[in-house]
Parts: structure tokens; C-alpha cells; sequence
């Protein structure tokens, strides 16, 4: 067999350049998401075979501007590109450059040149830049650099096998030197480079500059840098400056050489007239939730027939293998605990795989930056910034890598209040529980044709979620002093259709990864739940037929009715029946009976879980098996007064506490971790529990 040659190649630029649809185009499906080792900082990576004898694990790091980073997540970068020990340390490096402004992209370019690490330049956007009237002569360029330069168009696809047999075949590093090390700074410089045997005085001279930054120095050799600093009078940033001013130079000269035609900005005169209507102080608003109230309209109008099928589905097995399995505890534990279970949640499929793709297209078009700017003003007034919209916008989808996306605000304070109030926008976790919740109260009515009540019901709730995190976060502001003050600075990106393949696969991923990681959660608190239903203590379930029998001596019940009341009665009395039963006092005011208390507990590992548990709790409660999950919900019926369980009062009830309570241990462990220690997490959850419950005794008290 012939030796596959690997390499480690990764991905940088500053964002918006193209880095996302070059990694998908290299990588497809075959990708893998996680952390950068130390941060919970979002890692991508994937495998490409470049060609028969070459695979090459590609690594897409964060964007960044300059190696001199402000952000957490940018210090990953650092990190990585300037520690040969790093587990993650590449072969080689691929720098996407946005054509249409190539001074910016080649500053970081010139800092990785004289890092002494081989790279190949792909200049991304030639067909906008075509459209500008830019022309620029490559081979000159990659002259000037000593690197390769390759064109490519990220989004369909052009020039990505060229860039394939550059990536795999050898590659020197440049040449080229952009930066001298400061005369004062050459001393120091070289005491570094022996000590820690580094051959390249760039890489040394990070190391001066950046010693927090480069995580994996030891308290000993930070105290050695530290010691070095301070006899020959250097500081991190002392020559950052004169240095910027240095390479720009450098890269001005380049450009003079190998720019034929310049760019006009005639070509960015439609997307000017679109951002000035779109980030308009009334209009760019209106906008915005006309967008909104689209996708939440199509949540329940497009995702009604394919739910429908898989509920179906789900009930349609149950009862196939009531007829094909043989009786017994593994028959009960599959038929009752763990098909309901996941039923539950496969069943949300199409309406998480529409909120995914409407984000996506959002993002790809380019509008998500324009929402950003757009939300500044509001974000300053309750104590953030426009950067925290991006962590709660990703809230909608998972409050875990949103609390992760805030590495990339610079001020503690904001970054702070940030991951105190995302939690509050409802994320993809919750959805299940409206939709069903929604579909039980809220009747399937269209107003003028087009308005869906349901549709108009969900986004209140998303609404009152962020209203929620928008007043927390004013209070907070007055609660946290803090004296720096954040600005943002951001790069609108050019207006484009959506690259559809991308959109596509973030669904796959998002969806996949939302099943997956519920699954797994629901699969093992099924099987919990069964166990806590199925049996109790004493012999009361034993003696459950008996005891039914002889309370209803007197009344007149069909088999199936029996049948149904002892299955109720074997569950009031089981171990599970007993959990509910104990804090049926403290949710009683909220309208809430024991059954739904064991789901308010079970849903603190995963609020989706809410659904599954209720799926479960009344497939052992003697609900046919056919009945769909929805069915099961609405035949409920409340003993005490014979009328539908799940109210109108109940309904919003519940609705309201989900859309405040922090139900999610998962969340909680991140917050921990990333401020860490457990003070703000163990605040957070007492906060949002405690705004939950009041708010649903509010609400069902007042709907009563």
C-alpha cells in the first residue's frame, strides 16, 4: 500500500473573506466541531485528499485582522501559528484574501511570512473585483511575496483544485523579511531565541510581546520573559505602531508594482442603496421584523404536513411492534419509554430545520452584518454593544456556542452581560416545547389569509425572550461597574445571493448535532423515567388491578377504561408518581399537576426533554398506542375538574416559565467556565428560575 503523505493545513483571513465557504468546499460533510484544547472557543476541522497520495486535516481558525489580537477567540490564533509545540501547529497555511480590498488581508499575510511559516495566497472575489474594474497581475505578485498566489471563488467552486495541488505539493517559506526586529528590541530578542531554541526572531519577538497570550508557557518561562522585558525596557505593544506603519508601507509599494487597473466603488453603489434603506432608524427596524415574523409564520405553516408524518410514523410503530414483539420489561421499556421519548423530538425536525435555514440564508446574504450595526444603538442603552448581537442571535440556535461567541467582545463588562442574558433568547431547545405547547392552546386560525395565529403566538414568545435579556441587561449595567468603554468596529460585507450548498449543509449540521445531543439525553432519561414509572415502593402496583377494582365497584367502565385507570393508578404510585407528587405543592399555584412537575425536573438536563418525558409519562398512563404525541396531550384530562389539562391558563403558564427559566445544566457548565467560577452561573440560575416562576403564577392566575 502506498504512503498517504498528511498534512495540517490551515485556514486564515480576516472575516468575511471567504474562509467558511473555502473550508466547505474542501472539507463537504466530512467535519468535525469542538474546541480548541484549553477554550471553548468553536473549532472546525476536517479531512480533504488533496490528491491519491496526500490528506491534509484542514483547521479553520477564527478570523482575524492582525497577529496582534483583541479578542479571545483571536488569541487562538496566536496561539497556534506561533508555538511549534501546539497540537494544532500547521505544515503549512492557506490566507484568503477578499481581492477587493487586498491591503487589508496582506498585513496578517506579511506577519505569517516572517513567521517563517510556508503559505499560499488565495485571492477569493476575483468576480467582484472583476466587476470594481480591479486587475492585478498575480505572477508579479507572487513575485514580491516569493509565495504562490492562486485565484479562487470560494462559493461555486472556481479555482479550488487548483489550490488543491498547491496545498500538496512542497512549499518553502517565503523569502521575504517585512519587519527587522527594533535595534532596542535585538538584545532581548535573542536571549529568547535561546532559551526557548527558536530559530526564527519574529516568533521570539512574539513571545516578548505577547507572553499572556501564548497559553502554553509555564509559570517559569513567563516569569524568564517577564524578567527579560523588564531589564531592556520593553512592553507588549512598545513597537506595534511603528511596526503597522512599517508593513503597510512595504505593502503599498507591493501593490503599486502589481495593481494594473484600480477599482472603482461604482459597483457598490446597489449595495449602498440597500443598506441605506435597510439600516434606516425606522425603516431598517420594520424590516428586521417583517423578516421575523416570515420565519416564525413559516415554522408552523411549512413544517405542519412533514411533523404530522413522522408523529404518524412514530405512532404507527409503537403499534407494529405491539403486534411483532413478545410481552414483557424490555417490550414495555421500548415500546413506552424510548420510542415516545425520541418521537418527541424527531418529530421537531422540520421546524428546527427551517429556523436553521432562514439564519443561514440571513448570514450568507450578508444581512446579519447590517442587523448587527443595525442593533447597536439599542445594545449601548441596556449596557452592550453591536457585537453582542451576534452571541444572541446564535442564542436562537444554542445558548452554548452563543455564550462561546462571546470571546469575541473585547470589554469584560459587556462580555459579562452578555453571557448572563442569553439564555433568555429561545433557543432551538425550547422550540419543541412552544410548538407543542402552541399547537394544544392556540387554535390553527389564519387571519387576511396569510397571518397564522400559531406563527404570531411563537414569535411573541422569541420576542418576550429578548425583551427579557434586553431588561436584565440594563439591570446588570447598573450592577457591574466598569470604566471601560466598548466600540465597534466592523466591515460590511458586499451583498450576495446564498451560496445554497452552505446553506445546506449548516442545516445538516445543526439539525444532526440537535438530534444527536438530545438523543442522547432523552435515550438515557427515558430509560431512567421508565425504570422511575414502572416500579414503586411496597406492593401497591402489584396489588394495582385490586385496588382499582374495588374503587370503582360502583361504576360502570368498558375493558379499555379499566384498562386506562389501572395504568393511571400504577404511575401515581410508582416511584416517578411519588417525585411528582412531592413538589405538586410548589407548582400548584402555577397550575401545574405532578405529571408535568416530573417534567419541569427532567427538562433541567435539557428543556427539550419537557416533550419526551410527557410523551413517556402518558404512554404509561394507558394511552392507546396509535395516538399520536400531540393526541396523548390533548385527551388529558384534569380530575379535579373534568375539564381539559392543558388550559389556555395552564398552556401560557408554562410557555412563560420556559421562556425564562434556565433549564439547561449544559449552559450552566459553560457560563462556569467561562467566567470561571460558579458565582455567576449559580446567580444566573437562580435569577431566571425565580423571574419563571413568578412570571407563570402571574400569568395563570391571571387567566384562571
Amino acid at each position: 500500500m502506498a504512503t498517504i503523505n498528511k498534512f495540517k493545513i490551515a485556514l486564515v483571513g480576516k472575516p468575511n473573506a471567504g474562509k467558511s465557504s473555502l473550508f466547505n468546499q474542501l472539507t463537504g460533510l466530512n467535519q468535525k466541531i469542538g474546541n480548541f484544547p484549553g477554550v471553548t472557543v468553536d473549532k472546525r476541522t476536517g479531512l480533504c485528499q488533496l490528491n491519491p497520495a496526500t490528506q491534509a486535516q484542514i483547521i479553520d481558525l477564527p478570523g482575524i485582522y492582525s497577529f496582534y489580537p483583541r479578542t479571545l477567540d483571536e488569541k487562538v490564533v496566536t496561539e497556534i501559528l506561533a508555538d511549534k509545540k501546539n497540537e494544532l501547529y500547521p505544515d503549512r497555511v492557506v490566507l484568503i484574501a477578499d481581492a477587493t480590498n487586498l491591503k487589508n488581508c496582506l498585513l496578517l499575510l506579511t506577519q505569517i511570512i516572517d513567521l517563517g511559516l510556508p503559505v499560499i495566497l488565495a485571492l477569493n472575489m476575483m468576480d467582484q473585483a472583476a466587476k470594481a474594474g480591479l486587475s492585478i497581475d498575480l505572477i508579479k505578485l507572487a513575485i514580491q511575496l516569493d509565495v504562490p498566489v492562486v485565484m479562487i471563488n470560494a462559493r461555486n467552486g472556481h479555482g479550488i483544485e487548483e489550490l488543491k495541488k498547491l496545498m500538496a505539493a512542497p512549499l518553502p517559506a517565503s523569502s521575504k523579511k517585512f519587519y527587522p526586529i527594533e535595534k532596542e528590541a535585538k538584545p532581548a530578542t535573542e536571549k529568547i531565541k535561546e532559551r526557548f531554541h527558536l530559530a526564527n526572531d519574529y516568533v521570539a519577538y512574539q513571545f516578548l510581546q505577547q507572553t499572556k497570550s501564548l497559553v502554553s508557557l509555564s509559570e517559569e518561562e513567563r516569569a524568564f520573559i517577564t524578567e527579560v522585558s523588564n531589564h531592556y525596557q520593553l512592553f507588549p505593544g512598545k513597537y506595534q505602531g511603528a511596526e503597522t506603519i512599517l508593513r503597510f508601507g512595504a505593502i503599498q509599494e507591493i501593490l503599486n508594482k502589481v495593481i494594473v487597473k484600480s477599482a472603482n466603488n461604482e459597483w457598490k453603489r446597489t449595495s449602498k442603496r440597500i443598506d441605506a434603506i435597510v439600516t434606516h432608524k425606522i425603516w431598517g427596524y420594520l424590516i428586521f421584523f417583517a423578516l421575523l415574523f416570515l420565519v416564525f409564520q413559516s415554522i408552523f405553516a411549512w413544517a405542519e404536513l412533514p411533523m404530522d408524518l413522522i408523529d404518524l410514523g412514530f405512532a404507527h410503530l409503537a403499534e407494529w411492534m405491539a403486534t411483532h414483539l413478545p410481552q414483557g420489561p424490555v417490550f414495555d421499556l421500548i415500546t413506552q419509554g424510548i420510542i415516545p421519548g425520541i418521537g418527541g423530538i424527531v418529530i421537531f425536525i422540520p421546524q428546527i430545520a427551517i429556523l436553521f435555514a432562514f439564519i443561514s440564508i440571513l448570514e450568507e446574504s450578508g444581512y446579519m452584518a447590517r442587523v448587527v450595526f443595525l442593533m447597536d444603538k439599542i445594545m449601548r442603552k441596556v449596557g452592550l454593544n453591536g457585537k453582542s448581537v451576534v452571541p444572541l442571535i446564535s442564542g436562537l440556535a444554542c445558548a452554548i456556542p452563543a455564550i462561546m461567541a462571546t470571546r469575541t467582545i473585547e470589554s469584560w463588562k459587556d462580555r459579562l452581560i452578555t453571557i448572563f442574558v442569553t439564555p433568555f433568547m429561545s433557543c432551538s431547545a425550547r422550540l419543541p416545547v412552544y410548538a407543542i405547547l402552541v399547537a394544544l392552546i392556540v387554535p390553527e386560525e389564519r387571519h387576511f389569509g396569510i397571518f397564522n395565529m400559531q406563527g404570531i403566538v411563537l414569535m411573541g414568545l422569541y420576542l418576550l425572550g429578548f425583551t427579557a435579556a434586553m431588561c436584565s441587561a440594563l439591570v446588570m449595567k447598573f450592577i457591574i461597574k466598569a470604566k471601560e468603554r466598548s466600540l465597534l468596529i466592523m466591515e460590511m460585507p458586499t451583498y450576495r445571493s446564498p451560496k445554497w450548498s452552505n446553506v445546506g449543509l449548516t442545516i445538516i449540521e445543526k439539525t444532526k448535532s440537535f438530534v444527536f445531543e438530545a438523543g442522547k439525553v432523552i435515550l438515557a432519561i427515558s430509560i431512567v423515567l421508565w425504570v422511575l414509572a414502572s416500579y414503586g415502593p411496597g406492593d401497591k402496583l402489584q396489588n394495582a388491578e385490586k385496588n382499582v377494582l374495588e374503587s370503582v365497584a360502583n361504576q360502570r367502565l368498558t375493558e379499555e377504561g379499566l384498562e386506562n385507570r389501572i395504568a393511571a393508578y400504577k404511575l401515581e404510585h410508582s416511584y416517578a408518581g411519588i417525585i411528582g407528587k412531592s413538589i405538586e405543592p410548589a407548582i400548584r399555584p402555577l397550575g401545574y399537576d405532578w405529571k408535568i412537575g416530573i417534567a419541569l425536573i427532567t427538562s433541567f438536563a435539557a428543556r427539550e426533554v419537557f416533550v419526551g418525558t410527557l410523551a413517556t409519562i402518558y404512554s404509561l398512563g394507558g394511552t392507546e398506542d396509535e395516538t399520536t404525541v400531540k393526541e396523548r396531550l390533548r385527551t388529558e384530562i384534569n380530575p379535579e375538574t373534568g375539564e381539559p389539562r392543558y388550559t389556555p391558563a395552564v398552556g401560557f403558564s408554562l410557555l412563560v416559565f420556559y421562556t425564562f427559566a434556565m433549564q439547561c445544566m449544559s449552559t450552566l457548565a459553560v457560563v462556569k467556565r467561562e467566567t470561571k467560577g460558579w458565582k455567576w452561573p449559580m446567580i444566573q440560575l437562580a435569577y431566571m428560575t425565580g423571574l419563571a416562576y413568578l412570571s407563570a403564577f402571574i400569568v395563570f392566575q391571571s387567566l384562571s
